[in-house]
């Protein structure tokens, strides 16, 4: 299992690192099945995260045509009030230049391999309905953003994590972990998944959504 975390400039810090130190804990607990990189669309450099000015080092160009998965972050900065004007500093303006590099071609590409899953996590799955890239997929993001990805075209889903097959999604930062975890039991087992949850001191929260099962009759 090898997982791409794509970054860019202005990325949330927390939605790469923590998905990061679950998934590098999965290798050491599996003996090496599970590896993780961090890569970008232009290829190895320095990457400046948005609020606080965190720099991560992207080691290789983002592959998409490489099997396993494809990790999309969001961005990290200021939400804006309604009607104000979107400052640099605001997560929309910062989505919207990385939605001016490659990435998006790459995403396109990536979504289009038979052998390549994408998971997103906060504003990742704003960032790939922006560019068109999740018409009418169910996902989430954090709890800000959702009318976002309703107006993009995805099928917004209030839920931590919701698992699309080939598709998954996170919810607000923090689901990072739970994503990570996810992603663990998913492809690896619960065995290991449980064994790296115990060892972050963390209990996964709610049920991972899918599109299985009857339709609840409303409460």
């Amino acid at each position: 299992m090898h997982v791409q975390i794509v970054l860019f400039d202005g990325f949330d810090p927390l939605d790469v690192v923590a998905p990061f130190e679950v998934l590098h804990a999965g290798r050491t607990a599996t003996g090496g099945a599970v590896s993780v990189e961090m890569v970008s669309a232009e290829g190895p450099r320095e990457v400046t995260g948005g609020t606080g000015g965190l720099t991560l080092r992207a080691t290789a160009a983002l592959d998409p045509g490489r099997p396993g998965w494809v990790l999309v972050p969001g961005a990290s900065g200021r939400i804006g009030e309604p009607g104000e004007e979107a400052g640099e500093d605001t997560v929309p303006v910062l989505l919207g230049r990385a939605l001016t590099t490659p990435l998006p071609e790459l995403m396109r590409a990536a979504m289009a391999h038979p052998e390549v899953m994408v998971a997103t996590v906060c504003g990742g799955s704003a960032l790939l309905a922006m560019a068109g890239l999740l018409e009418g997929r169910p996902a989430t993001t954090h709890h800000l953003g959702m009318d976002l990805l309703d107006a993009t075209g995805a099928r917004a889903v209030d839920a931590r994590v919701v698992d699309d097959g080939d598709l998954v999604s996170g919810a607000g930062v923090t689901s990072g972990l739970d994503l990570g975890l996810h992603l663990l039991d998913r492809e690896i087992g619960p065995r290991v998944a449980h064994a790296v949850e115990e060892l972050f001191a963390h209990e996964r929260r709610g049920i991972v959504w899918r599109a299985r099962g009857p339709e609840p009759v409303a409460f």
